[in-house]
């Protein structure tokens, strides 16, 4: 279990929130109770504590206001009552459901899962390009919900000529501002990603090879562990946001590792959309290296969902390795009971395995072609990848360069 105390800044006062959530036909209690702790964590990413997490059963989020009537007044109870500066809900709010629960909080902020999302890339942004891209998905994200700014004019009667009142005139110049802001960033990443474009096409020569995987799952301590370079990670969701590119040598073949930014459930469309060329690294990579938390207990929802992404993005096709790391925190089921030929039971330290030999004897192991099991951290079972990387790199080196012996070795530059 993660200490999210250790994530908090006591140098300024600590925002506080609840988190809503609402399970459905589609979504059973306990992947809503599983969810709200990623959306903790989300929140905690941000230095926002949680107070209370609240749940409700229905059919389907409530068209006006996500949850229903009673749900809404025992949270605005619990508002009340405790310090409260936001309310968070688990899924994107339509902005009509703004507006409504804004009335209903008052001067309480209301956020949903994209706007928190949003809100660590804006914190994890480095580079101009990335600072680019979120300002864009922002806007995207802000515009259709430009209304809720104005909600004071629903006191205003009557409509129709000279009813208009002055907020409309506001209103639409803040669309028109935003709007022309949104194909200002536009037109600025289309030529940033020309720049990317050319740079990659000048290292089409060497084998690339990217990180993919969900967030917090250990790729930036991959890339370290790979690389030998000092990149950063952390135990927070989002740590990386900029592509990271280093240049490896393998027995003097070199390739390029990229560490990419990891996905998550409920992703915003409008940052998928904003990344292009950040995921462009993906796209154009020879070879995956997919990397899964295996020790956290929805591991292969996780997968599920990167390789949905890898679906949407179109680099499902690639060649891909199946990393399953973390293997150092994994705790395997208890083991049954073992009875030898005179009935009695066998000690369980006669037959126990290590904990990657029996990963290894697994379903897991099936997941894909070629299954690694390691611990990025604790430097376990990193030779057995290195190996399948390394064949799965010559392979691809070679069919570029057949006669790459006899021309001899080309340095090539690092690049960041």
């Amino acid at each position: 279990m993660i200490d999210k105390s250790k994530l908090f800044s006591t140098a300024v006062q600590q925002e506080t929130a609840v988190l809503v959530a609402v399970s459905t036909q589609k979504q059973t209690t306990a992947k809503t109770k599983e969810y709200l702790e990623e959306l903790d964590f989300l929140a905690a990413t941000l230095g926002v504590k949680t107070l209370h997490k609240f749940t409700q059963n229905l059919e389907r989020a409530d068209i006006k206001t996500y949850v229903g009537k009673g749900k809404l007044e025992e949270i605005n109870t619990f508002i009340t009552a405790n310090p409260v500066d936001m309310v968070i809900f688990d899924d994107d709010l339509s902005p009509s459901q703004v507006r409504n629960l804004e009335v209903v909080f008052k001067d309480i902020k209301v956020l949903d899962r994209s706007l928190l999302i949003l809100d660590i890339f804006a914190m994890r942004a480095k580079t101009a390009q990335s600072k680019l891209q979120v300002e864009l998905a922002q806007y995207q994200y802000m515009y259709p919900r430009l209304t809720r700014l104005w909600t004071h004019l629903s006191r205003q009667s009557g409509a129709g000529v000279g009813m208009r009142g002055p907020g409309e005139t506001e209103l639409e110049t803040d669309r028109r501002i935003v709007k022309d802001r949104i194909a200002f960033l536009q037109e600025k990443l289309e030529k940033v990603d020309r720049q990317s474009m050319t740079r990659r096409k000048e290292r089409d020569r060497l084998v690339r090879v990217a990180i993919v995987g969900y967030t917090n799952v250990g790729k930036s301590t991959l890339m370290q562990a790979l690389s030998k370079s000092d990149v950063f990670a952390e135990n927070k969701l989002f740590a990386t946001v900029d592509s990271t590119v280093r240049k490896v040598n393998m027995e003097n073949i070199p390739f390029l590792l990229t560490d990419t930014v990891g996905f998550i459930r409920k992703l915003p469309t409008t940052l998928i959309e904003s990344f292009k060329s950040t995921l462009d690294e993906v796209r154009e990579a020879d070879i995956l290296l997919h990397v899964v938390d295996i020790s956290h207990e929805s591991f292969e929802e996780h997968l599920e969902v990167v390789n949905n992404t890898l679906v949407e993005i179109g680099a499902a096709d690639k060649q891909t390795i199946l990393v399953f790391n973390k293997i150092d925190l994994y705790k395997p089921a208890p083991k049954a009971e073992e009875w030898d030929d005179e009935g009695n039971m066998v000690p369980e330290e006669a037959f126990t395995e290590s904990v990657l030999d029996q990963l290894k004897k697994s379903y897991i192991a099936h997941k894909a072609d070629q299954v690694i099991f390691i611990s990025a951290a604790k430097k376990e079972n990193m030779e057995e990848l290195r190996n399948t990387l390394f064949a799965a790199v010559k392979a691809k080196h070679f069919a570029i360069y057949p006669n790459w012996l006899d021309l001899g070795y080309s340095a090539v530059q690092s690049e960041e």
